[in-house]
C-alpha cells in the first residue's frame, strides 16, 4: 500500500516562489487500480516524480507497506517495488530488447521468458526480441516494451505518467486491453496519470488533482458523473471529451 501524508513541493527562485503540491494526501490500496487525472498544469506528473523519488518534499511524508520511504532515493525506492514509466520512454541505443527485459528483471532471462513478456502485451516476440530499443521503434511499440520491462520486474507498485501520450488510435485502444491484462496478471498496485477517459473507465478508483490540491477522490461510479458537470473546470471537460495528450 502507497500513503502520501500531507506531501507538499514547490520551487522558487530569486524573484518568486510557486508551490506545486499543497498538503496531498491519499492512498492507493494493495491489488488496486487508481487514476489520478485533473487538468493540465495541476501537478499530476510532478506527484508522481514524487513518488519515485525524482522530486524530494518540502514537507509531509511517503510510506510504502508502512515504511517510510520520504528521505530514499530512485534506486532504494525501485529495490523496494516501485516502477515508474515516463510519458516518453527512453531509447537506447545499442541495446537490444531482450538485454533490456533482462536488464528490468535483474535475471539471465531465457529467449523464452522474455518472449513471454512481449506477448503479454500484444507483441509478436521473434519480430522484436532483437530490435534496438532506438527510433526504429514506433510510440506505440515503445510503450508496450516499457510496459513489457514493468511486468519483468514484478514489483508491488507501478506507476504510469500519462501513458497515452504521443501514441497512435489504435495503439490506444490496445493499450487498454494491456493495462486490464497487467491488473489480472500481477495482482500488483498500478497508480496511472491520464486524462483519457477509456482509462478512467476501468479504475477502481479516480483521484482528482487541480492547482497543486486533491479536488475530489471515489469510485469511477462516483467520480465519473461528477467530472462531467459543469462544476469541473472546463479544461477537465475538454480533457474527458477529447483525450489532449499534453504534458505536463
Amino acid at each position: 500500500m502507497l500513503e502520501l501524508k500531507n506531501l507538499c513541493f514547490g520551487v522558487e527562485n530569486e524573484d518568486s516562489k510557486k508551490e506545486i503540491i499543497k498538503d496531498v494526501s491519499f492512498v492507493v490500496p494493495d491489488e488496486k487500480f487508481v487514476v489520478i487525472t485533473g487538468p493540465n498544469g495541476g501537478g499530476k506528473s510532478t506527484l508522481a516524480r514524487l513518488i519515485m523519488g525524482i522530486e524530494k518534499p518540502k514537507s509531509g511524508r511517503i510510506l510504502l507497506n508502512g515504511q517510510d520511504i520520504t528521505d530514499m532515493g530512485i534506486t532504494e525506492r525501485a529495490r523496494l517495488g516501485i516502477s515508474f514509466a515516463l510519458q516518453q520512454p527512453v531509447r537506447f541505443k545499442g541495446i537490444h530488447v531482450v538485454d533490456l527485459l533482462r536488464l528490468a528483471s535483474g535475471k539471465d532471462l531465457s529467449v523464452g521468458d522474455a518472449c513471454e513478456y512481449l506477448s503479454a502485451v500484444g507483441l509478436c516476440a521473434r519480430d522484436y526480441i532483437d530490435r534496438e530499443v532506438n527510433a526504429s521503434l514506433s510510440g506505440g511499440e515503445m510503450k508496450r516494451i516499457e510496459i513489457a520491462t514493468v511486468l519483468a520486474r514484478g514489483t508491488t507498485l507501478s506507476v504510469f505518467d500519462e501513458p497515452e501520450a504521443g501514441i497512435d488510435l489504435w495503439s490506444f485502444q490496445s493499450l487498454i486491453k494491456v493495462f486490464e491484462d497487467m491488473q489480472k496478471r500481477t495482482h500488483a498496485s498500478i497508480l496511472i496519470i491520464s486524462h483519457q477517459e477509456r482509462i478512467l473507465e476501468i479504475a477502481d478508483s479516480i483521484i482528482l488533482i487541480a492547482d497543486g490540491q486533491v479536488r475530489g477522490r471515489g469510485s469511477k461510479e462516483e467520480m465519473l458523473p461528477e467530472l462531467m458537470k459543469s462544476t469541473i473546470p472546463v479544461t477537465c471537460n475538454r480533457i474527458l471529451e477529447g483525450g489532449v495528450n499534453h504534458a505536463e
